[in-house]
Formats: C-alpha cells, sequence, structure tokens
C-alpha cells in the first residue's frame, strides 16, 4: 500500500474520530503539551534576549548557551530525566523548554541589536528612559525577527512534542509509538500527517500574527 493509501484508511475510520484515542483528544493533549513548553521558554528567554541585545552585554555567552541547547538531544534528555525524577510531566517540559529558549534567546538578542541606531539615539536626546526606548522604539523595529524566532521555537517544539508518548502521555505521538510496537504502519503515517499538519497550522499562525502585530512601514521594509 502506499502512504496516501494509509492516509486515507487512517482517517477514513470513525474509530479514530471518539474517544480518549481519538484525533480530537489526541491532538489537544499535544497543543496542550506544546503551549506549556513554549509559554515558558518565552518566559524564560524573551526578557533577557530584550535585555541582553538592549545593553549590548552578553552576546558570547547567549551563543555559547544556544550551541550547548542544540547539542542537547531531546530524547536522550527525555529518557534521563524520566530515570531521575520518574513519570510525570516534568521530564517531558524540560527537554521541549530546552530545545526552545536558544533560537528565541539568540534571535531576539540580534533582533534588539540590529535595530538602527540611529532613531534610538534620538529617543535618548529626548530623555526617554532605556525602559521606554526598548518598549516603544526597539522592540516594534525588532518584531519581525523576534516572531521568526519564536516561530522556529514553536515548530521545533510541536515536532518533537511526539516523544512524550515514549513515557506514557498522550498527543499526537501516541500513534506513531503505539503504531510502530503493533506494525500498523497505518497509525503511524497517519499520526505523522498529523503532526505535519499541526506544524502548517503553527506556521500559519505565526504569518497571521505578523500581519496583525508587525507594523505594515517595518514589514514592507
Amino acid at each position: 500500500m502506499s502512504i496516501f493509501h494509509f492516509i486515507s484508511d487512517f482517517f477514513s475510520q470513525s474509530a479514530h474520530w471518539h474517544g480518549y484515542d481519538g484525533i480530537p483528544q489526541r491532538l489537544w493533549e499535544h497543543i496542550q503539551y506544546s503551549m506549556l513548553a513554549m509559554a515558558v521558554a518565552t518566559g524564560v528567554a524573551l526578557p533577557v534576549g530584550l535585555v541582553t541585545g538592549h545593553t549590548g552585554r552578553g552576546g558570547n555567552a547567549l551563543a555559547l548557551l544556544a550551541t550547548a541547547g542544540r547539542a542537547l538531544p531531546s530524547f536522550g534528555l527525555l529518557v534521563l530525566l524520566f530515570v531521575i525524577i520518574g513519570l510525570g510531566l516534568l521530564p517531558v517540559m524540560i527537554p521541549l523548554v530546552v530545545l526552545a529558549i536558544p533560537p528565541i534567546l539568540v534571535t531576539t538578542n540580534e533582533a534588539v541589536r540590529s535595530v538602527d541606531p540611529a532613531p534610538v539615539d534620538a529617543a535618548r536626546g529626548m530623555g526617554m528612559r532605556p525602559l521606554r526606548i526598548l518598549a516603544q522604539v526597539e522592540l516594534p523595529v525588532a518584531l519581525p525577527l523576534i516572531l521568526s524566532g519564536l516561530r522556529s521555537a514553536a515548530i521545533q517544539i510541536v515536532s518533537t512534542a511526539t516523544i512524550a508518548a515514549y513515557v506514557s502521555f498522550g498527543g499526537l505521538g501516541r500513534y506513531i509509538v503505539d503504531g510502530l510496537y503493533q506494525r500498523d504502519y497505518e497509525q503511524v503515517v497517519g499520526g505523522a500527517t498529523l503532526v505535519a499538519g499541526l506544524a502548517l497550522a503553527t506556521l500559519g499562525a505565526f504569518w497571521l500574527a505578523g500581519r496583525l502585530a508587525v507594523s505594515p512601514g517595518v514589514r514592507h521594509r
């Protein structure tokens, strides 16, 4: 059977649309894991990136941190934390957050640092305080690049959140893990298709956010 037959058969079965193992339930679980990890990573990385970008300090340390974070294998970290901590949501969240922090942190830092210094100097000459300069001058100009970092982190989280199924949690990874164990390749392909679809939907959401949040003048430039 071709991959398209697997996809067609998976989505055409009514059993896959109802119950605790149905697509709506698994999709909602996956979205919950992803949104929680994204919220934590953004809450940690975004303020640090804004401050270091505004002050121009800590760039080398951020580069080292980003390299270290990207080098960590998410699945290996998950297994290690599961052995140390045991069953729970924390061993799932830590690898996802660690994966998402580097792109947000580094991109935010570079976005703020790359803002044209002329308007920043003009705002400083008008007596604006550093926080107002960051919020009203630097942030609007840096927003497109900041959103690109957030988008990259969100896509990585959505794609990697399937590892939650390896420690008995739900989400779309449940179809992939259970399908491989049962040699039910229809289920594996269906789960992978859903993850890819959710990743594309995430891209669309960030494109819309960019259209709504970024000033037309900044976007066109």
